[in-house]
């Protein structure tokens, strides 16, 4: 076993000697999807909505991967099980187009998929500790609702938000609200959990899917309706949702003060998020 785990194409072994081919098409285009989620007890949490993400990322993209969804929960396993113990593990896992020398067409049939996954140690964040946000314009493309390894507007704005000592980032397209660096974002005004649509600007997140899930269990309604700038620093909470963050309550925008004003709502479903967490990823 390894404290970090990594693997390519079958291939299995410590993550810092693990290497990938230069003519992976992941390389020089970015041209690929990818997945993450936490691990507990050797759980992976949620796989199933991950898979079905995971493959529509595909379709959308056009990447011809023919390994069925038993196959890959199988790989991951495997990484998973090579792991040293850790009371929580982050898996993350990514599909390219495939190794063959750089041309932007796609590469013939004869070229197949790659799949790379990693497995290390993970503490998820603390539900009490709320988050400090900056707010920018979304300059993403308009694929935001596939998880493609294109990255670098999202990094560019986390680094802005860590050097103003804010942990994410919200992004918006003139007036509209989309989401975050690298989380979902939902708001609480008037005993409504609202969140954007599922368009082409913003990415499916699970979490996002399991929070409003919960929020109809728990007699929370629930608007997926697009809201603006001004509604989210007008609102009674404000909600970051990720695979680490599950459900954590914004504290500031801009140095701003928003939310403050429904902590029961906000904390039943981190409760009850916390708790789905655990039941989910017991041993059967």
């Amino acid at each position: 076993m390894w404290k970090n785990v990594g693997y390519y194409n079958g291939e299995i072994g410590p993550l810092e000697e693990m290497k990938v081919p230069m003519n992976d098409r992941a390389l020089y285009f970015g041209d690929g999807i990818y997945e993450a989620t936490c691990v507990a007890n050797r759980i992976p949490f949620a796989l199933d909505d991950h898979l079905d993400r995971m493959y529509n990322s595909l379709r959308l993209l056009e990447i011809p991967f023919t390994m069925e969804r038993d196959q890959v929960k199988a790989e991951l396993q495997k990484v998973i099980d090579a792991a040293e113990d850790s009371p929580v593990h982050f898996l993350y896992w990514q599909i390219s187009r495939g190794v063959c020398p750089r041309s932007h067409p796609f590469p013939g049939k004869d070229v197949e998929p790659t799949l790379m996954a990693y497995v290390k140690p993970h503490k998820m964040k603390d539900l009490n500790v709320p988050y400090d946000l900056i707010s920018m314009e979304d300059i993403r493309f308009k694929l935001c609702n596939i998880k493609t390894l294109n990255l670098i507007p999202s990094v560019l704005a986390n680094q802005r938000a860590v050097e103003r000592g804010c942990q994410e980032a919200v992004l918006h397209r003139g007036s509209r609200v989309t989401e975050c660096a690298h989380s979902n974002i939902s708001i609480l005004k008037d005993g409504v959990l609202r969140t954007a649509p599922t368009d082409e600007l913003i990415l499916p997140g699970i979490t996002r899917k399991h929070l409003l899930a919960l929020a109809k269990e728990h007699g929370i309604p629930v608007s997926e309706t697009p809201f603006t700038m001004v509604e989210l620093m007008n609102c009674d909470e404000a909600i970051v949702s990720s695979s680490s963050a599950l459900c954590i309550r914004v504290a500031s925008i801009d140095g701003i003060p928003v939310g403050g004003k429904d902590t029961e709502r906000i904390k039943l479903l981190q409760n009850a998020y916390v708790e789905k967490f655990k039941r989910d990823t017991q041993p059967k």
